[in-house]
Order: structure tokens, then sequence, then C-alpha cells
């Protein structure tokens, strides 16, 4: 089949576009920037594409069988208009082209941000409504260009499905882990909350590999949204091993969840009123994310993609850090996932 991977060059489309190349996929990678993540493989095409151009979006996807729609402006600050541009505009984008030229199958890469505005019970499941706020423009936009990637399902015989994978990290991620440590590193960071919080995480492994379920089980997958994991871990110890690994000191100061969301919202008045540059130290969100469970029911991304994470536990931080490891014992890889 010839697919097309927007975002493709990027830390989770590239692994997807790997996956595509070996199983022997046509393969094109679509993104604003050539060497965003990683330069594009000489085993597939690539395309310099702004999703808000409605008719370079539709050239980039005409011939194609199939779309994998990962690209999306991410993080917790920044302008709404290029937030709604990109993720809602440009989605919009792909979701026309894909009806113009008759692609009938399109993977989209979603976020558990979507169903979140301050506050959701560990264990949730794709049951979990899309609130009527947000704390984030990021949360916003994605929301609503999952509501409209699922309601094109159907339409003009294309089947449609949108993954939600949490915090996903590995080796070359260029934004979760380095963050983490570049502060623990200069000695800003704090654990927020009283540490016993659960949160899901994602090896970039198991998310692209997600992706490919997706597609394999379109039948059974079209309209409907998936939780994705490769684990649930206790954050701040996890984090503490992480550091323990980079040979850096553990956290050990702390502030509450109430101050952090307090200072985070003094923060954002800050940056917005003086138009300051960067995003600010704290923000609700961030405080919301590192003080409160972030877990969920992944048994429905079982059951109907027959999605099995196999990048969990130590296996995948001597992944991260480049340790070389015995092979493990059929099942081994799994003893620590728990959603």
């Amino acid at each position: 089949m010839k697919v097309l991977v927007t975002g493709g060059v990027g830390f989770l489309g590239a692994r997807i576009a790997r996956l595509l190349v070996d199983r022997g996929h046509e393969v094109t990678v679509c993104s604003r920037q050539a060497t965003k993540h990683e330069a594009p493989s000489t085993k597939h095409a690539f395309q310099n594409v702004d999703l808000r151009d409605a008719e370079a979006v539709s050239r980039a996807v005409a011939g194609h069988d199939v779309v994998f729609h990962v690209a999306a402006k991410a993080g917790v600050w920044g302008s709404r208009a290029e937030y709604f541009g990109i993720n809602v505009t440009g989605t919009r984008n792909v979701i026309a082209a894909c009806q113009k030229h008759g692609v009938r199958k399109l993977v989209y890469t979603s976020t558990p941000s979507v169903v979140f505005s301050g506050s959701l019970p560990g264990g949730a499941n794709e049951t979990a409504p899309y609130p009527d706020k947000f704390l984030t423009h990021y949360a916003r936009t994605k929301a609503m260009a999952e509501r409209e990637v699922l309601a094109a399902s159907g339409l003009d015989r294309m089947q449609t499905c949108a993954l939600r994978p949490h915090l996903i990290w590995g080796r070359g991620d260029p934004h979760l882990l380095p963050r983490v440590l570049e502060r623990a590193r200069a000695g800003r960071l704090k654990q927020v909350g009283d540490g016993r919080n659960r949160v899901d995480i994602t090896h970039v492994n198991d998310a692209a590999r997600a992706h490919l379920d997706a597609l394999d089980h379109l039948d059974a997958a079209a309209g409907k949204a998936y939780f994705i994991a490769s684990e649930t871990v206790a954050l701040w110890p996890w984090i503490n091993g992480v550091l323990r690994r980079a040979g850096i000191a553990e956290v050990t100061a702390k502030v509450s969840a109430g101050t952090a969301r307090r200072a985070g919202a003094v923060l954002e008045l800050v940056w917005k009123l003086f138009r300051l540059g960067g995003e600010p130290p704290m923000t609700r969100f961030v405080a919301e994310n590192l003080a409160t469970d972030h877990w969920f029911d992944t048994s429905a991304a079982r059951k109907d993609l027959g999605y099995a994470p196999q990048w969990a536990g130590e296996k995948a931080l001597d992944e991260y850090f480049g340790v070389t490891t015995p092979a493990a014992k059929p099942g081994a890889a799994m003893a620590t996932a728990t959603t």
C-alpha cells in the first residue's frame, strides 16, 4: 500500500514510517521541517507541507491508500491561532483531502488531554466525555480535531480512528525526559503533590506499533478513540529511578499541588500581560499533570486492536540509556504493565 505519514520526521512519526517501510509499504512522509527530529530515510519520499495550506495537503494526500495523521502543534503554551491553525484547520484539510482523493483509511494521533480539564478519575476509559473547559489551547484544539476525525468515519466509505498515547518517551526523546533531566541537573526540579500519583507512560516503540495495530483492525476500530500506554507507574519514584540511572541526585524538594496550581495561574497571567517569550516555568496544566493521577483503562485497545505493549520497566529504561541486556524471558517485558 501507499501510505502517507504527516509529521513523519518527528519522534513518533518517524518510528511509524520505519515500521511501515519494514512491512514493505511505499511510504511518504511530510512535515514543515525536514530535520525536525531525524532526516528523511532514503527508503521513503519526503514532502515539505504546511498543514494549514489546503492545496499543499491535497497534493500530498493524492495517490495514497492510507494516511497516518501524526503532525500537531504540541506543548502547553502558545497562541490560540497557531494551535487552531495546525491542529484544527490542518486536520480538516487532511480529512477533506482524504475524501477528495478516495483515501479510505485514516489513523489519527490524539492525546488523553482531550478529556482532561483539571481532574479525571484513575482508570478512566473511552466513555469519559470531552470537557466544556480546557487548561490549554493544545488540549482544546486536539479535542476539536479528534471529534471531526471520528465524525468522518463512515463518510465516503472512509474508516477513521484516533489513538491517545500518554507521555511518549524512549531513546531519542527530544522533549519529555531531556527536560526533566535538565531541570534536575540545574536543581530546579521539585516534587509536586504528595508523590503518590500514578500516571501512564508510553514507550515510542509501543506507540508506533499501536498505530499499525489500528490500521490492521480498522474494521473494528472505525469511529472510535483508544487510550494507549505501555505501563502505569508511580510518577515521582519513576522519575527518581531515571535520575539515578543518569547519575543525578534524586528529587527531595517538594511543593504542594495547591501552591503549584496558584503559581501556575499567576505565571500564566504574567506571561500574557507582558507578552513574555517562551513558556512559563509552571502552568496550571503542568501542575495538575505532575500532582494527580493520569492513568487509563487500555483494555479496549487490547481487545479491538490486539494492542500488546512490549516496552516497560527495566527493559524500557535500558533502551533509553543504551544499556545492552541479555534477551528477556517470554512475557518478562510485560511484568510491570498494569493497564
